[in-house]
């Protein structure tokens, strides 16, 4: 587990669960969370003049959410290079086994102490982020997806 929160009222929808927007709201700190994890807290980011930005993010929505549910979110490293991390977040409600959400993205480590650009990982950060937990893109049954209609052959 990485984060815990409660759907907030101004979080519902018109439909009565949690707005899809707010998925993501989540996700985002949960992703948060795992930079603390690895290292890049706060106060590591300003000092280092490092940080994370997300490239791409794909959310699936499984089952829908209540005001008030509490929500955990797990995240697990797919893959990983010198300035990237492939991230796999999943959501669920309390402390069901069952996920409500997935999530992956792809994450750019990035120097700010000038206009920001990509850098690889310091060595330690590097170290903690290899340390992490660790999922095969098979056992991420959300990885992966793509958006689309298949195509029709006129006929």
């Amino acid at each position: 587990m990485i984060y815990r929160d409660t759907v907030r009222p101004e979080w519902v929808d018109y439909n009565g669960h949690l707005r899809d927007a707010h998925y993501m709201l989540i996700y985002s700190l949960a992703t948060d969370a795992f930079m603390d994890t690895i290292g890049l807290g706060d106060a590591a980011r300003r000092t280092r003049h490092r940080t994370l930005y997300t490239l791409e993010a794909h959310i699936s929505y499984l089952r829908e959410l209540k005001e008030g549910a509490a929500v955990r979110v797990d995240a697990r490293v797919i893959a990983r290079d010198a300035k990237r991390i492939h991230l796999y977040l999943q959501m669920f409600e309390g402390e069901g086994s069952d996920a409500v959400s997935a999530c992956e993205q792809m994450l750019m480590h990035i120097d700010t102490s000038g206009a920001p650009k990509a850098a690889s990982f310091d060595d330690d950060i590097a170290a903690n982020i290899a340390a992490q937990a660790t999922i095969a893109a098979t056992e991420a049954s959300h990885a992966g997806r793509v958006i689309g209609l298949p195509v029709r052959r006129a006929g």
